[in-house]
């Protein structure tokens, strides 16, 4: 099957610079979700018309995992003529699946009933019922069988009473595209190429116009301003809650939760609201999510509990360890299980072993942390010293007192303590009491300074 991808328009409504098909529905470009479902049917040939933003969307179409062909419509005569640019890409072999890149929702399952409905030598359409069916062509049926598509401004009053609408998708024996395609005219009110046309055409040629209907209308709604786009949003992300709600996951509040990307949870785990997850989120057995928590590509295994207000991105958190509230996990953190994490603490590139503690107030960076260890309040590992990144290690059961700072690279040793205040540039050796911080001196005879009166 050959799949085309109507990608041209420039989406004034938007009112916006980004070329319409690449703005975010849940974290991804519309167009990425048109292509990922494309990719779902095993298309064969699959092509891209391009026109405003040229550049930008190309640019998205070389980052994807396999070659995608693409064709380049200007000026935007209409939807028939956008799909003309894409005929030296289709293999007449097979039908032809065309698609728009502003509609993003439209599911596998209703474009599978849509293909086969149609086979190799039908005309496939996908319609639907609609009880406000302004400013879409309409369905036109004699004897229950689709002869014409009228758009709105061409329409009579009797057909714009019509319910049933022309979703724009549709499949067709491609041999009869072309010869279709090449007979189309623009005598309409708007001087385009109308796609639409080709179903009388069929018509006339003895090709039977069938129909299949997706699961809901928002299948096939399609985004012309952020309006538009806001309501998929939480369309989608509805969507994807009750998915999560029948795992057997435990929402809060289903209406809000955003997932942009893939979220993986197993049995008894609770979220409450707020939370984002973007990227790829696994969050295992039991794990608990608190509210208002961004999580982004992590890990987060069974019976951990993640306090409200964190963030954490491309990290690891072991079993029952509890995090925050108010804790950042970045880049490179693999915490074992039962690690405590406490409000205003951020751990970026440390691993820290299990049943160790950083419970508020501290800098955690490029350290390798042991079993059983204490950072105290106020605790920074000093890392970088403007061009290199150093490491810092502390070894099991070292006990690190509050308002320390440790300038890597440096080793505390296993069962060392650091007396709070301490600045640690030297190894600290095992199971010793290390401090560095000046004897306290009071002085006599001082005054604190008085305002002089005015």
């Amino acid at each position: 099957m050959n799949v085309v991808i109507l990608a041209a328009g420039m989406g004034k409504r938007m009112q916006s610079a980004l070329p319409k098909v690449l703005h975010p529905l849940a974290g991804k470009p519309l167009l990425s979700h048109v292509l990922d479902t494309a990719r779902s049917l095993s298309a064969s040939r699959l092509c891209v018309i391009y026109g405003h933003g040229g550049a930008a969307v190309q640019e998205l179409l070389a980052r994807q995992p396999e070659k995608v062909a693409t064709a380049l419509q200007e000026p935007q005569l209409g939807t028939g003529h956008a799909v003309m640019q894409a005929l030296p890409e289709l293999d007449d072999s097979v039908p032809t699946l065309i698609l728009y890149g502003d509609v993003p929702l439209t599911t596998s399952a209703s474009l599978r009933a849509l293909v086969d409905v149609a086979g190799n030598d039908k005309l496939g359409i996908l319609t639907v019922e609609q009880d406000d069916p302004f400013g879409l062509g309409r369905i036109v049926r004699e004897n229950n069988e689709i002869v014409r598509i009228v758009e709105q401004k061409d329409a009579t009053e009797a057909e714009r009473a019509i319910k049933e609408i022309n979703s724009g998708i549709m499949v067709a024996p491609t041999a009869h595209l072309k010869r279709w395609l090449a007979a189309l005219k623009n005598n309409n009110a708007q001087g385009e190429y109308y796609l639409t046309d080709i179903v009388a055409q069929a018509v006339a040629d003895g090709v039977r116009v069938v129909s299949a209907q997706p699961s809901a209308q928002w299948e096939v709604a399609g985004v012309n301003s952020k309006v538009q786009l806001a309501e998929l949003e939480r369309i989608h992300q509805r969507n994807i809650a009750l998915k999560l709600l029948e795992q057997g996951v435990t929402l809060m509040d289903p209406a809000r939760i955003d997932v942009r990307g893939e979220l993986i949870c197993g049995r008894d785990v609770t979220i409450d609201v707020g939370c984002v997850f973007e990227g790829k989120v696994e969050l295992g057995d039991g794990v608990r999510v608190a509210a208002h928590n961004v999580i982004f590509n992590a890990r987060i295994l069974a019976g951990a509990q993640i306090k409200p207000f964190c963030h954490i991105e491309e990290a690891v958190v072991g079993e029952v360890s509890i995090i925050g509230p108010y804790a950042r996990l970045r880049p490179g953190t693999v915490l074992a299980e039962d690690v405590h994490v406490g409000n205003f603490v951020e751990i970026k590139n440390g691993q820290v072993a299990a049943h160790s503690k950083a419970n508020h107030l501290a800098y955690i960076g490029d350290a390798t942390i042991g079993s059983r260890v204490n950072i105290g309040a106020g605790t920074i590992t000093c890392n970088y010293d403007g061009v290199n990144k150093s490491r810092t290690v502390i070894e099991d059961d070292a006990f690190i007192g509050s308002d320390s700072q440790l300038i890597a690279p440096v080793t505390v040793g296993k069962g060392a303590t650091l007396g709070a205040g301490t600045t640690l540039s030297k190894d600290a050796p095992a199971g010793k009491l290390t401090i560095s911080r000046p004897r306290q001196v009071t002085i006599d005879n001082w005054s604190r300074p008085v305002k002089k009166p005015k």
